[in-house]
């Protein structure tokens, strides 16, 4: 059948399954926005209040269905609006399509309104990028940029489509969406060689990334523990991958990862890295991680094996399958004098804080006791981002959703959104410190629109807490910009935008705040004002081994 270019883009996107695009219009895009008007029955969009918004909430989407989020712009700003949504996704591994028009073809290269070339602004933060001059290969590459997204290590891929290619006309033949396959690159004499390790071994310690996630390991990463009778700890991406309450579970892992994770991993025997990219947060020095063990690593992409720490064993390819593969071949093994050190440790080691105050921490564990742990998690970056780490415990995969990689402040808002929308029956609540909250709380008005019940809580300890103690601890408590003590009322920001609005500053007050919010199934802003100079502990300072780590208690025994 002939279709115009935009009716292509549309009939593409209900090929490859999409319920859901968050985008905002402009000239160049409007042909396929007209498309849309025209399928708003099978396709919702959801116009966000910045195209940055946009990426968040596509990115929020997919992680917490694991289905490929989809995102649309317009050309020039619109576009490089999107970028810092592009690169969490790309540091992060999150199947994303991003959808950009551009100017007419003639007019490609001449300085033309709202002309970028965006494809070569994102060459380096995506998995693919195509700019799309002809209508006739337009459904091809659609289908292309899907399959690359979602395949093999997840990410993003952008697909810009020139204005007249929108117009144009040609034929189109639907395609059945195939399953992907998915291809493992090792052999079994190197499956042997990984289980011959783990026999060997007397102090086995598993490290467990955001792969485990991202594959949907979680039953086999249980299976594995269990059999090689191991202690767990996480990374920030990795948070669900494993029964966070469960005994193993020995917490995250790295700069603000607990003491006992950090101190394990430095007197194990043997890492097994599931799923992980040993990245410097965890590390620390790369020269003294895990000095003392053997390293096996698996993961799905091949040039992340001894890109950071060198490795004794690997396999490459998906999680899931390399998992069954070892579990099917491992014999029971039995550590009781390690576990009981780990045991130990998590006794010796709790994580603290004040409990005669306000404080982010208590209001993490009160957000889980009041959802009973069935919250799906967003937060912002900074200090609450890592209390939210530390003190919820996540028992299921893709309930926490944070920026890892990149470190995008204003990221959850929109992400919350966007994972509210995918999994409507779940709570959604958003954590935010107020520096984060400030770069894109236009998103409330997204959220009030169409009345998506998200909560978000902003943790307002009125300055940039995480570099405020830096400054504290290594900067001579110069506290250069990072005050935020000014006249910005967050509930009227959030009443004016169209949302409930609680001020919360006892403990006392903060489960009433949230089980009102939950009951009200409107968006719902919750602000918990704390003191400003809470700070995050455990912590290892850049470049120290992790066996380092220090707390609050050690700081003032110093």
């Amino acid at each position: 059948m002939q279709l115009t270019g935009s009716e292509i883009v549309v009939e593409c996107l209900k090929e490859q399954g999409v319920d859901t695009v968050f985008g905002y219009p402009g000239g160049t895009i409007l042909n396929i926005y007209d498309a849309l008007y025209k399928h708003s029955n099978e396709i919702r969009h959801i116009l966000t209040s910045h195209e940055q918004g946009a990426a968040h909430a596509a990115d929020g989407y997919a992680r917490a269905t694991g289905r490929v989020g989809v995102c649309m712009a317009t050309s020039g700003p619109g576009a490089t609006n999107l970028v810092t949504g592009i690169a969490t996704a790309y540091m992060d591994s999150v199947p994303m399509v991003a959808i950009t028009a551009n100017v007419n073809l003639p007019l490609l290269g001449k300085d033309t309104f709202q002309e970028v070339d965006i494809a070569g602004v994102t060459m380096p933060i995506t998995k693919h990028g195509y700019i799309v001059k002809n209508v006739e290969i337009l459904a091809d590459t659609i289908r292309k940029a899907f399959r690359i997204a979602r395949s093999g290590r997840p990410g993003p891929v952008l697909v810009d489509i020139t204005k007249d290619v929108t117009a144009a006309v040609c034929e189109y033949m639907p395609e059945p969406l195939e399953p992907e396959e998915k291809k493992c690159r090792y052999t079994s004499e190197d499956v042997e060689k990984v289980v011959e390790l783990l026999k060997s071994a007397s102090k086995p310690y598993i490290y467990l990334g955001g792969g485990a996630v991202i594959s949907e390991a979680f039953q086999e990463a249980a299976q594995f523990a269990e059999l090689l009778d191991a202690p767990v700890c996480d990374t920030l991406m990795g948070k669900g991958g494993f029964d966070g309450r469960s005994p193993r579970y020995t917490g995250m892992i790295g700069m603000h990862g607990t003491k006992t994770s950090n101190l394990g991993v430095s007197q194990c025997d043997l890492l097994v890295a599931l799923g992980a990219r040993f990245s410097d947060r965890v590390t620390g020095n790369p020269k003294k991680f895990a000095e003392n063990a053997k390293i096996i690593h698996i993961d799905i992409d091949e040039a992340e094996i001894n890109k950071n720490i060198r490795v004794d064993a690997s396999l490459a390819g998906d999680l899931k399958q390399a998992l069954r593969d070892i579990n099917n071949r491992l014999e029971q093994q039995e550590h009781t004098d390690w576990m009981k050190t780990i045991a130990d440790m998590k006794e010796k080691y709790p994580l603290r804080y004040d409990p005669d105050q306000l404080s982010c921490p208590y209001v993490i564990e009160t957000i889980e006791r009041v959802t009973e742990g069935e919250a799906v998690i967003t937060t912002d970056v900074g200090q609450h981002q890592m209390w939210a780490a530390q003190y919820f415990h996540y028992t299921h995969p893709r309930t926490f959703l944070s920026s890892g990689g990149l470190g995008t402040m204003g990221y959850g808002l929109g992400a919350c959104i966007g994972a509210q929308l995918g999994q409507p029956d779940k709570i959604c609540i958003n954590i935010a410190g107020d520096g984060c909250f400030r770069m894109n709380m236009n998103e409330l008005a997204t959220a009030s629109r169409y009345n998506i019940p998200i909560i978000q809580v902003v943790i307002n300890n009125h300055v940039l807490g995480m570099v405020r103690q830096w400054q504290t601890l290594f900067y001579g408590k110069r506290y250069s910009q990072t005050v935020l003590n000014d006249k910005v009322d967050f509930c009227k920001v959030a009443e004016g935008l169209g949302c409930e609005a609680i001020r919360v500053t006892k403990k006392e007050e903060v489960a009433p705040a949230l089980e009102k919010a939950i009951a009200m199934k409107v968006p719902v802003l919750i602000e918990c004002v704390i003191p400003e100079d809470d700070k995050v502990f455990p912590m290892v300072p850049a470049g120290a081994p992790i066996a380092e780590v220090f707390d609050g208690e050690d700081l003032a025994a110093r």
